[in-house]
């Protein structure tokens, strides 16, 4: 029998995207490369754990969730996470930073310092810029002051970011505009903690980091993983947790790697077909916009 993988996510680092394996082994994703899996007939989505320690009931948790746990191992991650505000006393110091993703699509989030921009090609982020760094309470609270003073939201949801992939701006000036217009208008609010250091604005390009620029546009994306069913394709772009997959017959189709988690999987080789796990066509305009 087939050597059976269990995925734990997409990892990002200065030298690309690569699939991570239960076990600590990766795998490198480099344009072109081929990637092709199939989940076994009779395969089960079970619970991927929470900060390290594996689920002990083995909940089996749906095609469709994006965390991949259950509902008690999701509670206990998110208890020791920074969004939940769990780690006031953490001492690393912090950014805050302004991140588009498509016109009209900015957000403002923070990372850890030591992170670099690592929580940015994560998010899917096209362009960013630092805003200021400081302890967390700080970046927190200055995060909280962008929400309430300029209405920028601290998050976007992915299927938003999917959809204007094959639409943004051609130049990097059109892409930083939004970026560069709203850090100025950041850094000119009342009420900054005194503790945050305001930093400037330099806009960060991502495009071709993910293989976006000039890649073929997606037509779908893939809904769940279900047994029995399999991908392969070719890898045109990667964006946050997003495979854009060249496949037989369908075009390109986003793939969504945390729908990967807590599926055993095998690998499919050359003979695997386009794809045939459930896909959700883009719905699209005459004028091509959706």
């Amino acid at each position: 029998m087939a050597h059976v993988w269990t995925c734990s996510g997409l990892r990002w680092s200065a030298h690309g995207p690569a699939l991570e394996w239960d076990g600590g082994s990766r795998s490198a994703l480099p344009r072109g490369k081929r990637v092709a899996f199939a989940v076994p007939d009779g395969g089960r989505r079970t619970c991927v754990g929470a900060r390290g320690h594996a689920c002990p009931v083995r909940a089996a948790v749906p095609g469709r969730s994006t965390g991949a746990r259950c509902e008690e191992c999701a509670r206990l991650d998110r208890a020791h996470s920074v969004a939940a505000d769990a780690l006031a006393d953490d001492p690393r110091p912090y950014r805050v930073y302004l991140a588009w993703f498509g016109p009209g699509m900015v957000k403002v989030g923070i990372t850890a310092l030591e992170r670099g921009p690592a929580r940015l090609l994560e998010q899917g982020a096209v362009c960013f810029s630092w805003l200021g760094t400081g302890p967390l309470m700080a970046a927190r609270r200055t995060e909280e002051l962008l929400r309430a003073a300029l209405r920028v939201p601290d998050r976007i949801p992915y299927a938003e970011k999917r959809a204007v992939r094959s639409a943004l701006p051609g130049t990097e000036a059109e892409r930083a505009a939004e970026v560069r217009d709203l850090h100025a208008r950041a850094v000119a609010l009342a009420g900054w903690p005194e503790s945050l250091r305001p930093e400037p604005c330099r806009v960060v390009d991502q495009l071709t980091a993910f293989g976006l620029d000039g890649a073929p546009a997606a037509r779908g994306e893939v809904v769940e993983l279900v047994p029995g069913g399999a991908v392969g394709g070719e890898l045109v772009a990667a964006a946050g947790p997003d495979l854009h997959l060249a496949v037989g017959g369908r075009g390109v189709v986003v793939l969504d790697t945390r729908l990967m988690a807590g599926w055993e999987l095998l690998p499919a080789g050359s003979a695997a077909p386009g794809c045939s796990f459930p896909v959700r066509e883009f719905r699209r305009e005459p004028d091509g916009l959706f």
